[in-house]
């Protein structure tokens, strides 16, 4: 692996918050991700299923998680599946891991190979009273699945081979779980985003006039890289000039001109979370009046965004006192008037046309992170803060964006050393 390796401990307490949360009588089996094709013979890199890596710590393609808390022989109460090497798959693919290595990693002492699966798993179910059985499944509310997963395709096999079980959803107990990180997870995120914090200065120092948008993206992959991570933790954006008035802009192929801005949206992984900045900076090294106006009201309410948050605030009334925000701040850039307001009506805001996505959303393994955003802001969560100004008329969008732990009172900002003055990031620009 590229990282430090992480005390077992973490992924031993994470199963046993999980089996607190289980109905007696319980049974759960979770899937590794799959290797996803591309074509011919081409397959995407495998990234692992973020709730099976949170028990396990293990990265490795085709393995199963399965628990059962309440069987009489301990030894059989967490199994870990993995595939079992050989000379062939090595030649081929490389080093996968022994038992004794799975257990150095995950805790689990007793590890068995895929083969022994079907077996094991028969005498669990009839043999342990195991009358209820937890599947998983991808819940996100902005997932839009369209190929069918490992775990989609076990729970079909399962149900069918075992009609008479009851089956109930893991995901919003893994939900509950990773919503609140451990101390362990906040020090792994912590280096996510110190590592993305090189990765900007390296970025500031390098751009001016003329360089391509793709040139800015290989210096973060090569800052993030050289430190241990596995490269971006999305596909970035590098947005120069009317660009950056684009939310999701990923084509980062243009050219970046005098005079211009750069919203630069990267963030680095490391050990499978996730960091997730957004600064914009001007391309020649120096903010045009306007410029710094509208970006210094999107640093205010970015500050004063941060302000509210604390374990006690609901995300969409936070949300709604952002935008109240930017309304104040619209006015006095001259983008909306008072005339404006007074004869909007409700969802069609003024303000919407220069401010069009929410504030904040939470971060962790992945990067739209498990939780429910209806409930209150969970002490040990982490949120993004992110507000924008985007001015397609006059050609520029402004984001900032930073990292935060809730707290029962305040947050605590994972990105406090990121530059983010204007005045700082000028300065950096034209230094030697």
């Amino acid at each position: 692996m590229r990282y430090d390796p992480i005390d077992p401990s973490l992924f031993v307490t994470n199963r046993k918050r999980l089996v607190r949360e289980l109905k007696p009588g319980a049974l759960v089996l979770l899937n590794s991700s799959d290797t996803m094709p591309t074509t011919a013979d081409g397959t995407m890199p495998f990234r692992q299923n973020s709730d099976l890596f949170y028990l396990t710590g293990i990265q490795q393609e085709e393995t199963m998680l399965l628990l059962c808390p309440g069987f009489r022989d301990e030894s059989k109460r967490e199994i870990l599946f993995l595939r079992e090497p050989n000379e062939h798959l090595e030649k081929w693919h490389g080093h996968k891991l022994t038992k004794a290595e799975a257990t150095a990693i995950s805790g689990i002492k007793t590890v068995m190979w895929l083969s022994e699966f079907e077996g094991m798993f028969h005498h669990l179910m009839v043999m342990s009273s195991a009358e209820l059985v937890y599947l998983n499944t991808n819940e996100h509310y902005r997932a839009e699945i369209v190929v069918q997963t490992r775990d989609a395709r076990f729970i079909q096999w399962c149900q069918e081979r075992y009609p008479l079980h009851t089956y109930q959803r893991l995901a919003p107990i893994m939900a509950k779980l990773r919503t609140v990180k451990q101390p362990q997870e906040l020090k792994i995120m912590q280096k996510a985003c110190d590592i993305t914090e090189k990765a900007f200065r390296r970025v500031l120092k390098f751009v001016k006039p003329g360089v391509m948008e793709y040139e800015v993206e290989a210096e973060y992959t090569h800052e993030f890289i050289r430190h241990g991570s596995r490269g971006h933790a999305y596909t970035p954006i590098i947005a120069s000039g009317k660009n950056n008035v684009i939310l999701h802009y990923i084509d980062n192929d243009q050219r970046c001109a005098k005079g211009d801005l750069l919203l630069l949206d990267a963030g680095a992984e490391y050990a499978s979370y996730n960091a997730d900045l957004t600064r914009t900076i001007p391309v020649s090294g120096r903010f045009s009046k306007r410029q710094k106006d509208v970006y210094n009201a999107v640093l205010r309410v970015l500050r004063k965004a941060m302000g509210m948050m604390s374990s006690g605030m609901v995300y969409f009334d936070y949300h709604r006192e952002v935008e109240k925000l930017m309304q104040g701040e619209m006015l006095g850039l001259k983008l909306i008037s008072k005339n404006d307001i007074k004869n909007q009506k409700p969802g069609q805001e003024a303000f919407r046309k220069y401010y069009y996505h929410g504030t904040s959303h939470m971060l962790g393994l992945d990067v739209h992170d498990l939780g429910d955003m209806h409930a209150r802001m969970a002490v040990g969560s982490v949120w993004t803060v992110e507000p924008g100004i985007y001015i397609k008329e006059e050609g520029f969008g402004i984001r900032l964006e930073n990292n935060v732990v809730i707290q029962r009172n305040g947050i605590v900002d994972l990105m406090k050393n990121i530059p983010i003055e204007a005045d700082e990031i000028e300065e950096i620009m034209n230094s030697k």
